[in-house]
């Protein structure tokens, strides 16, 4: 139901506001702490460990409660996290605050995501669950740039005031829009468990994680990398967060359009990215024409990245929406701490300038679990397609 989809994309935003919007102040935060950039890192590295450690078994313990209450109960804590951050607390609490909601994130994710495909055919649920992850398209065209610039000509707290009021905003629409949805059929947790012993399904898993790690190398520190590979100030940075999400929105309405049609295809064609950017930023030089093309490009290309790797791990397992998002949302964000960490590590160590290329080589990974798969998948129609000799 569409009017479900737009719900679970607007608490989206508060979501993806929440976690990646310290992207763009991580050097402001780094200079207020007296810390390098990328001990900066870790309030994004390790928002999303906890979500990759803790997902899927939250996500299995909640999957009884009544959904609305779950989406609720979620955006209040991301609220509550915000109104902390917004007073400059110690470091050590900063952190504490901040992965605080990373334990009912995917949670909220896998609900959300769930509620919009309710009775939806499989055709409807791609289109449906593209309309919920254009939230993340969203806060990338909106609340993160916006953050990232007010931050720039004000105090880097009043990125976290945003969040605040986003979740605020999140949280009046679930309350007020969305109807008590009580699960009437809980699922076992051994029937759920047994996704995990499908090929298909754990090389998906696979390709999820490498996709996330290549392209959070660089992603991660996108104010850094455009300010000291590029040259950009903090206002030029936030002008290219707002063009990166402008070009994400159609990247995410076209990408859950053509899910529909090819979903293997369609991530192969998203994730080339991975290997294509590392050269067009090489070569984009100074020069920033060259650079607005270069990033106008990676937009389109990122933007879609967690709606392809969700539709292409439940593409394996059908039948198991709920589990296997939380397990795409966690290995996802295991990802962003891999591509994170590395990335951190890379800046200190050789320069930012170089972290596109950590993108390209899980790139390359995230291809290969890609054509694993298909092998797999077109050696087990053979074998149902053999006559067995009388």
């Amino acid at each position: 139901m569409k009017k479900y989809a737009y719900i679970g994309c607007l608490g989206f935003i508060a979501v993806i506001t929440t976690e990646f919007g310290v992207i763009g102040i991580l050097p402001q935060i780094a200079e207020h702490y007296h810390i390098g950039i990328d001990k900066a890192g870790w309030l994004l590295s390790a928002f999303a460990l906890i979500i990759a450690l803790t997902g899927p078994f939250m996500t299995l313990l909640m999957s009884g409660f009544d959904r609305r209450k779950v989406m609720l109960a979620a955006i209040a804590i991301f609220l509550f996290t915000a109104v902390v951050s917004a007073m400059s607390p110690p470091f050590w609490l900063l952190m504490l605050v901040r992965i605080l909601p990373a334990f009912l994130q995917p949670v909220y994710i896998a609900t959300a995501l769930s509620v919009a495909v309710s009775g939806a055919d499989k055709k409807q649920a791609n289109s449906l669950m593209g309309i919920v992850f254009i939230g993340v398209a969203l806060a990338m065209v909106t609340t993160v740039p916006f953050a990232t610039w007010l931050a720039s000509v004000w105090i880097w707290e009043s990125s976290f005031i945003v969040q605040a009021a986003v979740s605020i905003i999140a949280l009046t629409g679930i309350y007020f829009l969305l109807p008590p949805m009580p699960v009437q059929e809980k699922k076992s947790y051994r029937s759920q468990l047994t996704i995990l012993t499908q090929p298909a399904f754990i090389i998906s898993t696979a390709m999820n994680f490498f996709m996330i790690t290549a392209w959070f190398s660089t992603y991660s520190y996108f104010a850094d990398y455009l300010n000291k590979a590029k040259g950009m100030d903090g206002t030029m940075v936030s002008y290219m967060l707002f063009l990166f999400g402008i070009i994400g929105v159609l990247s995410n309405w076209l990408a859950g359009k053509m899910l529909s049609w090819n979903v293997p295809k369609t991530t192969a064609l998203f994730l080339s990215g991975t290997v294509i950017m590392p050269f067009l930023l090489y070569f984009s030089g100074d020069s920033l024409p060259a650079n607005i093309i270069s990033i106008a490009i990676w937009g389109f290309l990122y933007s879609p990245s967690f709606q392809n790797a969700s539709t292409y791990m439940i593409s394996s397992v059908p039948n198991s929406l709920e589990f296997a998002n939380s397990l795409a949302t966690s290995f996802g964000n295991l990802g962003v701490t891999l591509g994170t960490t590395l990335g951190g590590w890379m800046i200190v160590a050789k320069g930012a300038s170089y972290n596109p290329w950590i993108g390209f080589v899980f790139g390359i990974l995230a291809f290969l679990m890609i054509i694993w798969r298909s092998i797999l998948e077109k050696r087990a129609e053979k074998e149902k397609t053999v006559i067995p000799c009388s």
